[in-house]
């Protein structure tokens, strides 16, 4: 295990170079490692390990659309897609992926088939730190560990069949055969992460839930809508406040910023343009720290979890949960995106 620097805290890191592929295939080799739920990274965790030579199975409810998907990815029923309780019986790695609520209800069939000696892998840390609302406590004589990857399962993907990797945290719950750390490492190279970084199941969850309703999607939504709507108050076109708003920070800025940190995209960018982000950006933190404040009180609290259970639960989620999607849509800010992004030249038909 390798021990870097960032910032100015050391901490412990997995990088291919220490851990090859190779010795995760050794590790594994006389695994059966059970994918539990075909969703969202249920195909790109699957297919990766199977693309590395992983003894990788499928568990899923037969005649589901994800059933079909996991046919349409090259999976066998039979030889290497099953019936869940199937899967779970075949599985000395349990790769629960399910939505957290489905974990919920499904745990009393999974629990059963966790006999001595099985691994029980997540990918959140959601189920065992909020246990007292989940019910999920893994009985003590199984491996309980995660990997996190920093990305959806199908960026996961995509990265892997481009021969990159996506940053994922690992964790260990309970080490009950002296091997927990072999195999959650060996899963995270299987799976395709670029490197590993230590955490703990409660951080993971604690940073993920936060991570989601702030930057990476609440926070960057009601940024968007704010200075978009301010831009149309004040009579700029819907193409102008999108590209503005939208399309110049994901098509140009933000890749500046992948590579080499916002200083450098700060330093390639208009020396107008640099002094306007360095007056302005403490004024946005100071704005918006008290709501992340609140935010990572109500995660810390429970809420956040208890309100995630109580909606996902009820039998008209999905329909409520596409409604909600929909206005999002249909909204004037994403109907001028997709006009945008088809006018991108790359989305261009080819001219004869």
């Amino acid at each position: 295990m390798a021990k870097l620097i960032f910032g100015t805290t050391e901490e412990n890191v997995v990088t291919r170079e220490e851990f090859p592929l190779a010795k995760a295939q050794d590790i594994l080799k006389n695994e059966v490692v059970a994918v539990i739920g075909y969703g969202v990274q249920g195909p790109g965790q699957a297919l990766n390990q199977k693309d590395n030579g992983i003894n990788v199975i499928v568990g899923q409810r037969k005649n589901s659309k994800s059933w079909d998907k996991a046919v349409s990815d090259g999976f066998v029923p039979g030889e290497t897609l099953f019936e869940i309780e199937e899967a779970l019986e075949r599985g000395t790695v349990i790769c629960y992926l399910l939505s957290d609520a489905a974990q919920i209800a499904l745990w009393p069939t999974v629990k059963k088939h966790l006999t001595p000696g099985k691994a029980l892998y997540f990918s959140h840390g959601f189920g065992i730190t909020f246990n007292e609302q989940t019910g999920i406590v893994p009985p003590a004589d199984v491996d309980v560990f995660l990997v996190a990857p920093k990305g959806s399962g199908t960026s996961l993907r995509r990265m892997f069949l481009q021969g990159r990797g996506l940053n994922s945290s690992y964790a260990i719950f309970q080490d009950a055969t002296g091997r927990a750390f072999e195999r959650v490492i060996a899963l995270g190279i299987a799976v395709g992460s670029g490197y590993l970084f230590e955490t703990d199941f409660r951080k993971e969850v604690y940073s993920d839930l936060t991570g989601e309703r702030g930057t990476l999607m609440g926070c960057i939504q009601g940024i968007f809508a704010a200075q978009y709507e301010v831009l149309r108050s004040n009579g700029h076109s819907p193409s102008e406040s999108f590209n503005e708003t939208v399309e110049e920070l994901t098509q140009s800025l933000m890749p500046l910023v992948a590579e080499n940190g916002m200083d450098w995209m700060y330093a390639n960018c208009s020396t107008t343009a640099q002094r306007g982000a360095l007056d302005w950006w403490k004024k946005f933190r100071d704005a918006t720290k008290p709501v992340f404040e609140d935010l990572y009180k109500s995660v810390a609290t429970g809420v956040e979890s208890q309100k995630s259970i109580d909606s996902n639960s009820k039998t008209d989620y999905r329909e409520k949960l596409d409604a909600e999607l929909k206005e999002l849509r249909d909204s004037e800010l994403w109907q001028a995106g997709k006009t945008v992004r088809s006018l991108r030249p790359e989305n261009q038909a080819v001219e004869a």
